[in-house]
């Protein structure tokens, strides 16, 4: 099913869903609103996670500008970075937000990708928050390393997940494989629960910071994050670009008082060459004509600055919507 006749499910259903709200015979006005708008759907990860908050606020400032541009922007859960890269490549989305380095497998059709092959139509609209790969262990688990996590119980992502894929590639790096440990699958709502009650003894975790989950996890019983560093992570940042260092700083959450040191990927809005010009054009600039107010939206986007929202180290071309605002902001040349 191609992005166009996906698009035009949406609006049907959407029109569907305003008609069945009007009683006092505003239906014909409803549906005239509607049929003017061209829905797009971000595809973002689970609710309590950054992704999921990221898409609204992208959506919120969109659609305070849908008199005037004609988009309707809405937001969809879903599994995280690799589903959001699948669906796009069967036009089931208009955008996900993905992570920098399984967007550039999939665009490159390496690693996860060589089977499906590259999908040469991804393009960016703009880089967001940097994410550190976070490990959380029970304070009573003599977890203290990474390596310590070698023949224990570990939630090691969701199916489809960037940290998912992260912790692959970290675990073939060392050699491991999934009987290294014995690892436990969950979903999101029960990590906490499991981590506190002992049914598993550390897990994994990708995402920017604050961050609602690992706020949960460690206010619920006691736990401790743990560095990830060493001669692995040294060359898995050397190799690859969309790697860098980066530091979750102490006193964030409860009962972790010193920085950890770690190492992380960005979040990306991605869409394809299916998107419209006009409609990346009005996108991109929704969110950096507002950049001041796109930052209250959630801690998490507090310190971003426009220059390194528009840098995303080759990972993917941006839209040409997105070069046509950069280009009349002074952002590229």
């Amino acid at each position: 099913m191609g992005i166009f006749t996906n698009r035009l499910v949406r609006n049907v259903t959407a029109l569907v869903a305003l008609a069945a709200m009007s009683w006092d015979g505003t239906v014909l006005e409803i549906r005239a609103a509607a049929a003017a708008e061209e829905i797009v759907t971000i595809g973002t990860a689970g609710v309590t996670g950054v992704y999921y908050p990221a898409g609204g606020a992208i959506c919120r400032l969109v659609n305070r500008g849908r008199k005037e541009h004609g988009i309707r922007c809405m937001v969809e859960s879903t599994g995280g970075s690799i589903n959001n890269l699948e669906m796009l490549r069967k036009h089931d989305l208009e955008m996900g937000v993905i992570q920098s380095d399984l967007l550039h497998q999939a665009y490159s059709g390496t690693d996860l990708f060589t089977d499906v092959g590259a999908d040469k139509e991804l393009r960016v609209l703009f880089s967001l928050h940097a994410e550190p790969f976070t490990v959380i262990a029970r304070k009573d688990s003599k977890i203290n390393s990474f390596d310590d996590l070698k023949g224990r119980r570990v939630y090691i992502g969701a199916p489809g997940s960037g940290m998912r894929a992260t912790m692959e590639d970290l675990m073939a790096r060392k050699g491991w494989t999934n009987k290294s440990f014995t690892s436990v699958d969950l979903k999101s709502a029960e990590q906490a629960g499991s981590l506190c009650s002992g049914k598993i003894d550390a897990m994994v975790y990708a995402g920017g910071h604050p961050n609602g989950a690992v706020q949960q996890i460690t206010s619920s019983c006691a736990t401790k994050l743990i560095d990830v560093t060493g001669l692995v992570i040294d060359s898995l940042i050397s190799e690859h670009p969309y790697y860098s260092q980066a530091l979750i700083p102490g006193g964030m959450y409860v009962g972790n008082t010193k920085d950890i040191k770690t190492f992380g990927v960005k979040a990306v809005l991605v869409a394809s060459t299916e998107l419209a010009e006009d409609e990346a054009y009005q996108i991109v600039k929704a969110v950096f004509d507002n950049l001041d107010n796109f930052k209250t939206l959630h801690p998490v986007f507090a310190t971003l600055e426009a220059k390194n929202m528009v840098q995303h180290n080759g990972v993917a071309p941006f839209h040409a919507g997105a070069i046509k605002y950069y280009k009349e902001k002074g952002l590229l040349k």
